[in-house]
């Protein structure tokens, strides 16, 4: 889980700096950038759902009688 945390942070750090050179003017692949923060944005929220599904399994199992 550590790791999946470490590659969507590096991901949307990617975004960020290819964003911001496009806005600065260093860059003019406008389209890579926008593709690359759409995927940070659907990596994060992937991560998101498992987060929120390990949750609720953990959730489950506490509420388990034994």
């Amino acid at each position: 889980m550590a790791a999946m945390v470490r590659h969507v942070d590096h991901q949307g750090q990617q975004a960020n700096e290819r964003m911001a050179a496009v806005e600065r003017g260093e860059s003019d692949d406008l389209v890579g950038a926008m593709l690359s923060s759409q995927e940070a944005g659907l990596s994060f929220s992937m991560m998101m759902q498992v987060r929120n599904k390990v949750v609720a399994a953990v959730d489950d199992l506490i509420k388990l009688q034994l």
